[in-house]
């Protein structure tokens, strides 16, 4: 096996300078000098024989499509590394080190919260952080090695992201509680009967497109009066009687923040369901750590499929 020509300090500096933008604040985050910094992204490119990075005065630094490249596969080889010396220390099964989850906003709440908060009594050594985003920006996310895992809608998902499906949940109508057409509960209601009345879309992909296309399959243009991107907003709006929504994710309280009751009913015809599950990229090795949360994840919806 031949042995590589650069350093995993080399990496480090390289992947600092990358998420930093510059020099200087990689120098400072690294504790160590900028002209160390510099120096190692500049053996690191020699090493390599490509260039990495376009660093212009006052604009910081700038990745090229070979640096874009590479940076996938330093952060790999750091998170390994990292790996294998947790390994070496551990003298018996508990986890140590970091580990990133993020969440689509509406399933934070939700899913997160209990994957969270039962990762965090079972493995306490494990430095846990989150963030809630769009699906577009967790995929992003976790193609640059950003995030280990992320919560998300199983749809419309590149072939490099893998799932496991936690559960399904179906598109339900939902109303104010003293709406007219709110008594009937559980029984399946009709796009055709919501034509007339005002809607308010949450306007986040990819539920904006999923909700959009069962009005587009029962041939309805829905009379849209709000359009929001917060799913707490959503149901507080129908609660106070401004129009009626369709969400996928459903809480245990049928009451809003404000207090108002709400009422969901069944789609009619009934759409085909959402999956929800954990997702990560395939192009990025696992760490112990996130395969720990998979099992969790697992263990925890087994009883929804």
């Amino acid at each position: 096996m031949r042995l590589v020509g650069y350093t995993l300090r080399q990496l480090l500096c390289f992947v600092a300078v990358a998420e930093h933008g510059s020099i200087t604040a990689a120098a400072e985050q690294l504790r160590v000098s900028p002209s160390a910094v510099s120096g190692a992204v500049d053996e690191l490119e020699r090493v390599l024989r490509t260039q990495l990075t376009v660093r212009r005065r006052a604009h910081g630094v700038t990745l090229t499509p070979s640096g874009r490249d590479v940076l996938r596969g330093a952060r790999n080889l750091l998170g390994e590394a990292e790996d294998l010396e947790l390994r070496a220390r551990d003298t018996g099964e508990d986890l140590r080190g970091p580990l990133m989850v993020g969440s689509y906003h509406t399933l934070a709440p939700t899913v997160l919260a209990e994957l969270l908060a039962a990762y965090t009594e079972r493995h306490p050594g494990v430095d846990l952080d989150f963030i809630s985003a769009s699906q577009a920006d967790l995929v992003d996310r976790l193609a640059r090695g950003e995030l280990d895992l992320a919560v998300v809608y199983d749809v419309t998902l590149p072939p490099h992201v893998q799932v496991l499906r936690l559960y399904e949940a179906a598109p339900q109508v939902v109303l104010p509680a003293d709406h007219h057409l709110a008594q009937e509960e559980n029984r399946p209601l009709s796009l055709e009967r919501l034509a007339s009345e005002p809607f308010i879309l949450l306007d986040l992909p990819p539920s904006r497109e999923n909700t959009m296309a069962l009005f587009d399959l029962a041939g309805i243009t829905p009379q849209v009066r709000f359009r929001t991107t917060d799913y707490e907003l959503t149901r507080s709006l129908v609660g106070r009687g401004l129009g009626y929504s369709i969400l996928v994710q459903h809480p245990s309280s049928s009451l809003t923040w404000g207090g108002r009751p709400l009422t969901t009913r069944p789609v009619e015809p009934r759409p085909h369901p959402v999956g929800v599950g954990l997702a990560w990229d395939t192009g990025m090795r696992r760490s112990r750590r996130a395969d720990a949360m998979i099992s969790l994840a697992r263990e925890l919806h087994a009883t929804h499929r």
